[in-house]
């Protein structure tokens, strides 16, 4: 599984968790336990090296080297490992690929560090047009309220689909800082809306619950699969101020001309390396390059560009990363702000995240959410 697993990162393949059950379909006749074993080594070797090994073994011989209890499991025998021999090649080295250390925000400590790599909770929106706080508490008494309204944890391992809540609309995962964001965007209760990177519509579903049924919610993007997930997630909440327009890469500007000038809000929630969910994703480390993160800020500045095209004056740009990398958060605001005159920080009043660089961080270790930067820029 872990060669599949590297393989996938290096060239840009399917996601651990769906490797996985590709495995664990391929090989029905292991039991539920050994399955849990097997997959808890596996995302104990991802989480633990920053850098990608060259193999899965390597990566497991390095864990030996850490934890020599599991030697006895390379006997050979059964379905086990073969043997160790003498001076085999091992995984080394940090959590964060050392490239990558000194570019985090400053506010990003040891501490907040060792958080990226602990278990992500389970966060749930409660969208209050189909719904209300008191059902989705009687559902799950154990939920516990989190600092914004509608937001609640529920424990690991809570199965949501299938529940009548779920299933109506009523309740959608989404991590704290994605609702944060959300939330954000949704001051001053916006008219004309543009998610520009809406994927398959999270926070495009979060605006819908939050704006006014009056307001137009346009979802766009060039991922013609995710975005095709949006029309039924907006069918089941009954979210019917949302359009969806799929653009063609490079030429982005071609299916938004009718939008020039005229949004209150645009929202950018921009491709990014994904350094701030590497508790759900830690796999991600092995996938991002210097030259891949080069060409992300690359395209995550012609995307503020283009964005910034479509505010109309008096209207706010919102721009987010799922990423604590200051070259994809704060610097990307500050040189937006430096070569485009007639723009200005809008100040956010949030009960989570601290201020930094023109904007928002929300971290693992601060907040409890998923890392982010985001920020709020009006034109005037």
């Amino acid at each position: 599984m872990l060669d599949w697993i590297i393989a996938a990162a290096r060239d840009n393949g399917a996601s651990a968790d769906n490797i996985a059950k590709k495995f664990f379909k391929e090989r029905r006749y292991a039991g539920s336990g050994d399955r849990r074993a097997i997959r808890e080594l596996v995302y104990t070797a991802i989480r633990r090296w920053g850098d990608r090994p060259e193999s899965g073994r390597q990566a497991m011989l390095g864990l030996v080297a850490e934890q020599p209890e599991l030697r006895e499991h390379f006997s050979g025998s059964n379905y086990g490992p073969a043997a160790i021999e003498a001076n085999e090649p091992l995984a080394s080295g940090g959590q964060i690929p050392e490239w990558l250390t000194g570019g985090f925000a400053s506010l990003i400590d040891e501490p907040e560090r060792e958080a990226l790599f602990d278990r992500a909770p389970l966060h749930i929106r409660v969208n209050g047009q189909r719904s209300t706080d008191l059902e989705v508490r009687s559902a799950w008494p154990e939920a516990v309220a989190l600092a914004l309204p509608h937001a609640y944890e529920l424990p690991a391992g809570t199965q949501l689909e299938g529940q009548t809540l779920h299933r109506d609309g009523a309740v959608e995962i989404q991590d704290l800082g994605s609702q944060a964001i959300a939330m954000a965007s949704a001051a001053g209760d916006p008219k004309l809306v543009l998610d520009l990177c809406a994927g398959a519509g999270g926070k495009t579903l979060a605006l819908a619950a939050m704006l006014s049924p009056e307001s137009e919610i346009i979802a766009a993007d060039t991922d013609r699969g995710r975005l095709s997930r949006i029309d039924p997630r907006k069918r089941r909440a009954s979210a019917r101020n949302i359009e969806t327009i799929l653009l063609a890469p490079g030429k982005e500007t071609d299916s938004l001309e009718h939008l020039k000038g005229r949004c209150d809000l645009v929202l950018i929630d921009a491709p990014c390396s994904g350094t701030g969910t590497w508790r759900r994703n830690p796999e991600l480390r092995w996938r991002m390059t210097p030259k891949r993160l080069e060409h992300t800020t690359e395209l995550q500045q012609r995307l503020i560009d283009l964005g910034s095209e479509m505010v109309k004056p008096g209207g706010r740009l919102v721009y987010a990363v799922c990423s604590l990398l200051d070259a994809e958060g704060g610097e990307q605001a500050e040189k937006f702000l430096e070569r485009r005159t007639g723009w200005q920080e809008k100040s956010i009043d949030l009960p989570v995240g601290r201020p930094y660089r023109k904007g928002i961080l929300l971290s693992p270790y601060h907040d409890g959410t998923d890392g982010f930067y985001f920020t709020c820029l009006e034109k005037l």
